[in-house]
């Protein structure tokens, strides 16, 4: 007989909202005003903003100015019970969702569990490249940059030496783009300052796209400026290029091609995550869950899913929604007027996605923004998208200091974030 979680029961039906993304955090604060008790789960106890993991990953933010924790956000509210577990299947047929705290009954499920890092079966690549999904995987990457430059000081060998400099970033979209900018960057103003003593004429940062450009959902424009950008900054864009395998220090390309490297950054892809107990039926090749116009799961009366995890088709979106977070931000909402309805029994409208544009960031005053009725680029560009980022943040604290670390760093070409922060490991 399994056990339940600790939940208190009330006259009030009870949705729950697995993941606390941008689509699940927006649904949950939207639900606070309906007559409903909302159970909200995550892994981890505070939210992520995963537009600027690269930020932490180049020692530009801290992982705190990213994160902020859910019982912050919900303070003092009783309509709200948060809990940190996983997720281990679904029991449609019992309204129940199995947990590492047990059983959680449900009246409607809300499945808002995102997307990971997709390395497209190549387990050799899964196990030594680093991705950027977390706040913890970011983490790990500036951990791993960090130690490696203190490793070359001591590093005799020419050859392993630039192993140990050289990074490669796979994947041209914007976290690519942006995390290959950040580290031209520090080529060039931060790094020979920590360490005169090393050679960065043997450093080079790659940027592997295998399509024909870089930021290839956006526009012809910005693709193009983007790429001048970067190579501007000295980084080594190769289109057309899809890596073939990686053994820890040298990647190799399916032309033939070599590039000796300890630090390969994975931006090349994503999937869903998996969630047990759903039929296979609703589940896509690239693990989304089909759902209709209101973001019900095909199949259930009473299960939904948003944002990432969820495949969605509309006239002009075929082949499903783009992942990213307005799309999540956007359903969420919606599907808080279709729980509206439910309780007032109305019929709910179809969802229907408003793009609001899309923008990347490839450096210091160079940026790329294709808003709807106007596409532009450079320095107007890159403080409409420091200003977006700064107050998409949650927590006045996060904003203020994400505010100063860029105003330092601007004003001084540093900053002091450079830190190895490892886990201590318990001697049993």
């Amino acid at each position: 007989m399994s056990i339940k979680a600790n939940i208190v029961e009330t006259s009030q039906k009870r949705i729950v909202i697995v993941g606390g993304g941008f689509g699940g955090l927006q649904l949950a604060r939207k639900l606070l005003k309906l007559d409903y008790q909302i159970v909200l789960i995550d892994r981890n106890n505070y939210h992520q903003f995963q537009p600027l993991f690269y930020q932490v990953a180049t020692a530009g933010l801290e992982p705190s100015t990213i994160s902020f924790p859910f019982r912050k956000i919900f303070q003092n509210n009783k309509k709200i019970h948060i809990r940190v577990a996983e997720v281990n299947a679904v029991r449609a047929s019992d309204n129940q969702l199995d947990t590492s705290i047990g059983v959680i009954d449900y009246h409607y499920l809300v499945i808002a569990i995102g997307a990971d890092t997709n390395f497209f079966g190549n387990t050799k690549m899964k196990e030594l490249a680093y991705p950027m999904k977390s706040v913890n995987e970011a983490l790990a990457l500036r951990n791993t940059i960090l130690q490696n430059y203190e490793d070359a000081l001591s590093e005799s060998d020419r050859e392993k030496r630039k192993q140990l400099m050289n990074i490669v970033v796979v994947g041209g979209g914007a976290t690519g783009v942006e995390v290959a900018g950040t580290l031209a960057e520090m080529k060039k103003s931060i790094l020979p300052k920590d360490y005169p003593e090393l050679d960065f004429k043997m450093m080079q940062v790659y940027l592997l796209e295998g399509s024909p450009k870089v930021l290839n959902v956006m526009s012809g424009n910005a693709s193009s400026k983007a790429e001048k950008y970067l190579n501007e900054l000295g980084v080594n864009v190769f289109l057309n290029s899809r890596v073939k395998n990686y053994d820890g220090e040298n990647v190799f390309l399916e032309n033939g091609k070599e590039i000796p490297t300890k630090t390969l950054v994975w931006a090349a892809g994503v999937i869903g995550n998996k969630i047990e107990g759903l039929n296979p039926d609703v589940v896509t090749p690239s693990n989304r869950i089909k759902v209709n116009r209101n973001n019900r799961v095909e199949g259930y009366q009473n299960i939904y899913a948003i944002g990432d995890i969820a495949f969605m088709t509309e006239e002009k979106y075929p082949k499903g929604h783009p992942q990213v977070a307005q799309v999540a931000i956007q359903q969420a909402v919606a599907l808080s007027k279709h729980f509206k309805n439910l309780l007032l029994n109305k019929s709910s409208v179809d969802f229907s996605y408003k793009d609001l544009g899309s923008m990347a960031t490839i450096g210091r005053n160079k940026a790329v923004a294709d808003l709807p009725n106007i596409k532009f680029a450079g320095f107007f560009a890159w403080l409409v998208w420091m200003f977006i980022h700064l107050m998409s943040l949650v927590g006045g604290k996060n904003r203020l200091f994400a505010f100063i670390n860029w105003a330092w760093s601007y004003i001084t070409f540093d900053q002091s974030l450079r830190l190895i922060i490892k886990p201590k490991t318990k001697v049993k």
